[in-house]
């Protein structure tokens, strides 16, 4: 194992969604910096056999088995960290779901799209609601959630942006009431090639994405060329970390060599009346206001 400055050395970790792919990378790089991990994952197979490969490499794993969107596996994550690796220093959140291939508003199930809900934003709610408990009452602790670009719906679909763009939301909240209490909270949109971005239905749907108008030539070619998930993982690593100590409330995205920060939206003004002595706009009045803003852009 690489030495790595042992920067998580004795620390409590849980991976949610950590048996494959960047959940997998994030995982093993944890345990490669000195953390003690718990893995998490659906599928008990891959969970064994990724605690298996960390374990043969000298690292310390343990294994949870269940969706994260389910309250009593995200607390039993919660109490396995602290029994098995003695505490709970970070909560890592890389739980999720592909989109069921051609989705869009147009066809999707209502089951559909609160699957794709539940197994983004909802992993995210109960595990982030899980750690925040002890990580306030000890004084310190970092929340990492996994997010996505496509919460801008530049990739179509429905349940899997809006769960995305869930979790910014409540990240950004999460931070806010949790920082009084030493616990911080940050949100990572990765760019990596796994499982569900690989394989020719994923190629066609980016391409189909393209040819729609969605996706731009470079973003196109981008999301069909994808570093291996071992270029987020550090990302993670470092937002876990007490290097990361003043860091919360930011929305990252990390895909290859490109890392990058999210501005906090703000509201561009259009126009402005006193209430107290004008009268409402009028529908004319937003139309002609509206438009120009359009036309300069």
């Amino acid at each position: 194992m690489n030495d790595g400055g042992r920067l998580l050395d004795g620390r409590g970790v849980v991976v949610a969604g950590g048996s494959r792919g960047i959940g997998r990378a994030v995982a093993e790089l944890l345990c490669d910096l000195g953390a003690g991990v718990v893995v998490n994952g659906r599928d008990g197979d891959a969970v064994e056999e990724t605690v298996a490969a960390i374990t043969a490499a000298g690292g310390h794993a343990s294994a949870v088995v269940g969706p994260a969107d389910l309250e009593r596996v995200a607390e039993t994550l919660v109490d396995h960290c602290v029994q098995s690796h003695g505490r709970l220093d970070a909560m890592i959140n890389c739980a999720g779901i592909a989109e069921p291939p051609g989705s869009s508003i147009l066809n999707i199930s209502p089951e559909d799209f609160d699957r794709l809900v539940s197994a983004h934003l909802g992993s995210a709610f109960h595990t982030s609601r899980a750690a925040a408990r002890v990580m306030a009452a000890q004084g310190h602790g970092a929340i990492v959630n996994t997010s996505s670009v496509a919460f801008l719906g530049d990739y179509g679909g429905t349940g899997y942006p809006a769960g995305k763009g869930g979790v910014n939301a409540l990240t950004l909240a999460v931070a806010a009431e949790l920082k009084s209490h030493g616990v911080r909270a940050n949100v990572v949109c990765p760019g990596a090639r796994t499982r569900l971005s690989t394989g020719a239905e994923y190629e066609e749907h980016i391409e189909d994405l393209h040819r729609r108008g969605l996706l731009d030539e470079v973003t196109m070619q981008a999301s069909l060329d994808s570093a291996p998930p071992a270029f987020v993982a550090p990302l993670y690593a470092y937002l876990a970390s007490d290097l990361a100590g003043a860091v919360t409330g930011q929305i990252f995205v990390a895909a290859g060599g490109f890392v990058g920060c999210f501005d906090r939206p703000t509201p561009r003004l259009l126009g402005y009346r006193d209430h107290h002595d004008a009268a409402p706009w009028s529908v004319d009045d937003l139309h002609n206001m509206i438009g120009a803003a359009q036309a300069a852009r």
